[in-house]
C-alpha cells in the first residue's frame, strides 16, 4: 500500500490537484506495479506564512 504525501503552498485549484493525484497514482501502478485502488495519496495545504526558503517567508515575496 503505497501512501504519498504531498506538501505544497496553498492555492492549487481543486482541478489542479485531482490531475495531481491522478497523475501520481498512475506512476505509481505503471512503476510498482501496484493497483490504483491501494495507492494513497495525502495532500496538504501549507499556508505561504509557513514556509520560508532562505529564511524569507513566501507570504513576504
Amino acid at each position: 500500500m503505497p501512501l504519498i504525501r504531498v506538501e505544497m503552498l496553498e492555492g492549487r485549484t481543486p482541478e489542479q490537484k485531482t490531475a495531481l493525484v491522478k497523475a501520481l497514482t498512475q506512476a505509481v501502478v505503471e512503476t510498482l506495479g501496484s493497483k490504483p485502488d491501494v495507492v494513497d495519496v495525502m495532500l496538504f495545504d501549507i499556508p505561504r506564512t509557513n514556509w520560508a526558503t532562505g529564511g524569507v517567508q513566501w507570504s513576504d515575496k
